[in-house]
């Protein structure tokens, strides 16, 4: 990402109301009158920094009926919160930071994936971190996939529910996503709960 957008991540999160409720919402998402209950504010200061945070890509919002639930965007703030590393190891050597260069939020996984790969994710991967479209081709498309269960973390398990919000952050689809997630060994499912199969099971490109 570039520079000023790093720097305005960070000043979103540089608040202790908002570090708190992305604490609550580390648990799983809420509304926002919840929210303003477990944090004794008002609804509008509830609604004033879910703004910011959304607009960081800190978290993000699903209405189910009428209601809108807030989760965090953990596979956003994994890449940004990296982000800042990345900067720090382009300048050890030499010792400053070009302002003008920039910075993917995603260039922490270059050294996992080749040059072919990548150009791959730039085309399929919009700079805001949506899916444009599941790709036809196979070899692409487990490219994609690959860079999408990244952002899950392992040993964890997941309710479907959970899954299909994670993928939504990605795609509308998810319920294709999530059976080429089971087909292509990425994950595995039990009981409707799904977890991370060891990466040497994953199909490879």
């Amino acid at each position: 990402m570039q520079l000023d957008k790093l720097v305005a991540f960070h000043k979103a999160l540089a608040d202790p109301t908002r570090i708190r409720i992305l604490a609550i919402l580390a648990n799983g998402p809420l509304h926002g009158q919840a929210l303003a209950g477990k944090l004794g504010v008002t609804p509008p200061t509830i609604t004033h920094h879910m703004a910011k945070l959304r607009e960081a890509g800190a978290v993000y919002e699903r209405r189910d009926k009428n209601t809108i639930y807030f989760y965090l965007h953990e596979a956003n703030m994994k890449r940004k919160s990296a982000a800042i590393l990345q900067i720090l190891e382009k300048a050890k050597d030499s010792g400053a930071i070009d302002e003008g260069e920039v910075f993917d939020e995603t260039e922490q996984r270059r050294s996992d994936m080749e040059a072919e790969k990548w150009q791959v994710i730039r085309n399929f991967i919009t700079p805001d971190g949506k899916l444009k479209q599941i790709p036809a081709q196979r070899k692409k498309k487990l490219i994609v996939f690959e860079y999408m269960v990244r952002g899950l973390e392992k040993g964890r398990k997941y309710p479907e529910r959970e899954i299909n919000e994670y993928i939504k952050s990605f795609h509308d689809d998810f319920a294709t996503i999530r059976r080429e997630f089971i087909m292509n060994h990425y994950m595995y499912r039990e009981d409707g709960i799904y977890e991370l199969n060891p990466e040497a099971m994953w199909a490879k490109a």
